[in-house]
């Protein structure tokens, strides 16, 4: 099977990277990532503090080619984080910007590419590695004490040749990045399109940026992906009247998208001959794991489509019995070689091989139609009790959008929380949520926030708001 961090040697004379002052081939990224080797060893740790650039790209694929294995790691992240993270695992090699000042005496630079450096630790730790361990992750939404997902060379290669599949990806492609590279959707779109030769362009700009859509247009970008906070910004932007004479494919991850919203941007791709496509996918998965096909957008709307290329879902109730019926409720399962080797909390579980076996229980649940397509309902433990009636905050959150209010729940038992940044709706939005989930007022606060808050990728987290 193909791989997409060995076998760039025969698209040398193309361009792999474009941003908005340089471009280059992958010849020019081969010698950036030998040079970038000879500084490093095979089986030892490095952290790397990512951007989407080119430096960060070939250290990551550099990393890989030569067997070192890399954490990576957003470059905003809390200063107080990453020295804990340090002091935790003990890496050999950080790879970082040039204005850093974290980094003491302890660290010399050994080795530079354009705005990095790449930092070697003067008492080098010995690490133990499993020989398959290829990547370490954080897992999405990761507060003070993150779990670090290990993933293998298989899961890598597999998941970058079964999403390029299910996507139809060749050369002609050119994604601009949407996403941060440590986040595992982000990713797996630059993994996807390095195995064919493509042109990526890589920016750090927001799509709120003016700067972002002369970048699509001057490169002529043909996909871009998102995940749903993604969407709700294009949609107030007027997505439909946008000018993208090159975009081809549209891609959507990240979360589950409302119903109005995948219709919209189905109805208004297909108007385009623009493919959209919904996918599903976890970080434990290494990406994502189906697809709903461009043609069923609209017919399949809701969906998650089927598994990828070598994957399958499987559903079991509450006593772990399979469900073989459409319609029919109970947690999703998924198997495939792109499930990830398992979980690394210590420095001892490096060494550790694949607990997963090829499985993982993803925690949402969902149901499968009549034509084999799943749909995700909701999350095995977003479920509160209020009153002895079992209420599911995805649920409630659905209404509250179709109604339209704009706020996300949290909740414990017999106490079911509202934040929105409606201020002016409080009362209104309480009355509407008693009224249609049939509980007391006396159950429900509604509060006021300005903004929800959010990791990287966009992700609401749940973690930072307040239950009490």
């Amino acid at each position: 099977m193909k791989s997409f961090f060995n076998d760039l040697e025969c698209f040398s004379n193309s361009i792999v990277f474009s941003t908005k002052s340089e471009q280059i081939t992958y010849e020019h990224l081969l010698k950036d990532i030998q040079e970038f080797s000879i500084h490093v060893k095979s089986r030892k740790l490095a952290f790397l503090l990512c951007e989407n650039s080119i430096e960060c790209v070939l250290g990551y694929l550099a990393c890989l080619r030569a067997g070192v294995v890399p954490l990576l790691i957003g470059s905003s992240i809390d200063e107080e984080l990453l020295l804990n993270l340090i002091v935790t695992y003990h890496p050999n090699f950080i790879w970082a910007s040039r204005n850093s000042d974290l980094f003491n005496e302890k660290w010399k630079m050994i080795h530079s590419n354009r705005s990095y450096q790449l930092l070697e630790r003067t008492d080098q730790f010995e690490h133990s590695f499993h020989p398959d361990l290829a990547l370490l992750l954080m897992t999405s939404g990761s507060t003070g004490s993150p779990i670090l997902v290990r993933i293998s060379y298989k899961n890598l290669i597999e998941n970058a040749n079964s999403i390029s599949q299910s996507l139809g990806i060749s050369q002609h492609d050119i994604p601009i990045t949407t996403l941060p590279m440590n986040y595992t959707y982000g990713l797996s779109i630059i993994n996807s399109h390095l195995l064919h030769g493509c042109q990526i362009v890589l920016t750090e700009e927001s799509i709120l940026s003016k700067n972002f859509w002369d970048l699509i247009n001057a490169k002529r970008a043909t996909t871009f992906s998102g995940v749903p906070y993604t969407f709700q910004m294009l949609r107030r932007l007027g997505f439909e009247k946008m000018h993208l004479p090159n975009i081809s494919k549209i891609t959507q991850a990240g979360g589950k998208l409302d119903l109005s919203m995948v219709k919209y941007f189905a109805e208004a791709c297909a108007d385009r001959g623009i493919q959209f496509f919904v996918m599903y996918g976890q970080t434990e998965a290494t990406a994502r794991m189906s697809c709903l096909p461009a043609k069923d957008a609209l017919r399949k709307a809701g969906s998650i489509g089927v598994p990828i290329s070598n994957g399958s879902f499987y559903l079991l109730d509450n006593v772990e019995n399979v469900i073989s019926v459409s319609d029919e409720v109970g947690e999703l399962y998924y198997k495939g070689p792109n499930v990830s080797m398992g979980y690394a909390n210590a420095l001892s579980d490096f060494s550790k091989g694949d607990e997963n076996e090829g499985v993982l229980a993803t925690g949402d649940l969902a149901k499968m139609d009549e034509d084999g397509y799943y749909y995700i309902v909701g999350r095995k433990k977003r479920f509160i009790k209020v009153f002895g009636n079992r209420i599911s905050l995805d649920e409630v959150e659905n209404l509250c959008f179709k109604n339209g209010y704009y706020c996300i729940c949290i909740g414990i038992d017999d106490k079911l929380i509202i934040y929105t940044t409606q201020e002016n709706l409080l009362k209104e939005l309480k009355d509407t949520v008693s009224t249609k989930i049939g509980i007391h007022h006396s159950a429900i606060s509604v509060r006021y926030i300005s903004d929800f808050p959010r990791n990287d990728s966009g992700k609401i987290l749940y973690s930072n708001l307040q239950v009490d």
